[in-house]
């Protein structure tokens, strides 16, 4: 039951602060305010704002600039603005806001204690309806980080954030998806698988995450050739006309919890088993899917890093995925090295197209696997037998269907300019270069998405890196091993100190003392 009105709950003006709170509803009271003073408010406690029959909660914050908001005025961030949808200058009343129902079981959870599913459908409950601050949302991350969910728990918070929102029902049988579980850059197969199967006539909505702790996600990268920020309404009447879509799930609004879970785990960079098994499949069975391919790539700098910790990740997303009714089929991959040739969201769109136009420079390890991957999406289709897939799959993509299906998607979703040929990359740039003679024995992820990610990645979409040399590769003395790109200079020489520090290639089994940089 919202809170009565009290003594100081009187009415304030509203006012439209620019600022982005990355998915944090905030109002900002000047210290001086009558209704400030009179309810005893603090800085960062919760109120709640009301105007129209319309309610949200806000985290509060404290200014002494009129300039941001005056005496009788109350701000609200972007994203708070938003959600409320009144004009600038309306009446509003604000009161404190009730604390969340859940806290408790929040707290039994940092104790260590399990929980139960009216505890996890309560937690997410109060996470959707923003009742919690970013505080006490890192708490329940970090929680469930430390005192790791077991498998029942783990189905409890899937189960809750998949019910948090929209869920889709496309009416069909077999609707699939492929997702995987990151950690490998430049691992854009799901823009080439896409197109694939859904010239084959399989219906893949592709609802597709930002990056969280990589340089681009598949909607980061999907960006650069479309609009993936679209109406549900949109989405719908693409994959219907198109059979497939490739699209960011946040504006879907399905499973809006993992979008706030998200924002707080990015910075962070926390990406525990429990919440990553929960993220994944409540996006796949709020987006209406029955059949899910999962790529879990394993190699000694990918997120897993044993064939034993693959298994056992395995069979969590297998139980899970059986508890609702998922029919999952998981593929444990090479992980020894990013895939194809661009890390960053031009880059990686780059080697995407010069895979569907057949561009004898586009990366053979990108078009290879993502062709096993849409066989493997092919033969959940009851009529084709195992191992047939890759053979369709292939032809789909060496017939130009691939690349037809791919453009009307992007058409359909409003096409970007982008020219494969041409692609605009970050203007300064600079080259690490091998130090000794030898071959590439070792590339690693971290390093090589660490260096992505400083030079601007994926904010800045030209921003990335770009290799010029794989595993297996002969270098000598000042070979070029990748290139680095970046649209600002702080940006360049933030990764210049990274890649000093450590290039991320190991040449004959030795870590080279120090990469030949080179300007160009």
């Amino acid at each position: 039951m919202p809170p009565t009105t009290s003594k100081a709950d009187s009415l304030l003006v509203l006012r439209r602060v620019a600022i982005d709170t990355w998915r944090e509803n905030v109002a900002y009271l000047h210290r001086d305010c009558a209704v400030y003073r009179a309810e005893g408010f603090q800085a960062l406690s919760k109120i709640e704002v009301r105007a129209n029959g319309q309610r949200i909660l806000a985290t509060l914050n404290v200014v002494d600039d009129d300039c941001i908001v005056g005496l009788g005025e109350v701000g609200l961030s972007e994203d708070a603005f938003a959600q409320l949808d009144v004009p600038e200058g309306h009446s509003i009343a604000v009161a404190p806001a009730e604390r969340p129902a859940s806290m408790g079981a929040l707290f039994r959870k940092l104790a260590g204690e399990r929980l139960v599913q009216d505890d996890f459908r309560a937690i997410v409950r109060d996470i959707v309806e923003k009742r919690y601050s970013k505080i006490e949302l890192t708490a329940f991350v970090v929680g469930c980080m430390r005192d790791e969910l077991d498998r029942e728990e783990v189905y409890f918070l899937t189960d809750a954030m998949a019910a948090s929102g929209k869920r889709l029902d496309w009416h069909e049988p077999l609707v699939v998806d492929k997702h995987c579980i990151g950690g490998i850059p430049g691992n854009r197969t799901s823009m080439l698988v896409v197109p694939i199967v859904a010239a084959h006539g399989l219906l893949c909505p592709k609802t597709s995450s930002r990056a969280i702790t990589s340089p681009a996600g598949t909607a980061d990268t999907m960006e650069v050739l479309a609009r993936v920020e679209l109406p549900l309404a949109d989405m719908h009447s693409i994959v219907r006309e198109h059979r497939g879509c490739l699209v960011w799930g946040g504006t879907a609004q399905l499973s809006p919890a993992d979008d706030v879970l998200i924002s707080v785990e990015r910075p962070l960079s926390i990406d525990s088993p429990g919440q990553m098994v929960a993220s994944i499949l409540s996006k796949k069975i709020a987006a209406g899917s029955t059949h899910l391919l999962l790529d879990i790539p394993v190699g000694p700098t990918a997120k897993v890093r044993s064939t034993a910790e693959a298994q056992r990740l395995r069979r969590l997303f297998e139980y899970v995925a059986q508890r609702l009714g998922l029919v999952l089929d998981v593929v444990i991959t090479d992980g020894s090295q990013p895939i194809g040739n661009g890390v960053g969201p031009v880059l990686e769109a780059r080697d995407v197209m010069r895979v569907l136009l057949g561009d004898p420079r586009a990366p053979t390890d990108l078009r290879e696997k993502s062709l096993r991957l849409a066989g493997r999406m092919i033969e959940f289709h009851p009529d084709v037998r195992g191992g047939a897939g890759y053979a369709i799959a292939r032809d789909i993509l060496e017939s130009g269907r691939a690349l037809a299906r791919m453009q009307a998607i992007v058409a359909a979703q409003g096409a970007c300019a982008f020219d494969p040929e041409h692609p605009q990359l970050g203007p300064l740039q600079f080259e690490v270069r091998a130090p000794v003679a030898g071959t590439v024995t070792a590339i690693d992820n971290l390093q090589m998405a660490r260096i992505a990610r400083l030079a601007g990645a994926p904010t800045a979409q030209g921003a990335g890196v770009d290799l010029l040399c794989k595993l297996g590769a002969d270098v000598a003395p000042g070979t070029a091993l990748y290139r680095v790109h970046a649209s600002y200079p702080a940006d360049l020489e933030f990764a210049r100190q990274a890649c000093v520090r450590e290039s991320g290639y190991r040449i004959d089994g030795a870590v080279p003392a120090g990469p030949s940089l080179e300007e160009n």
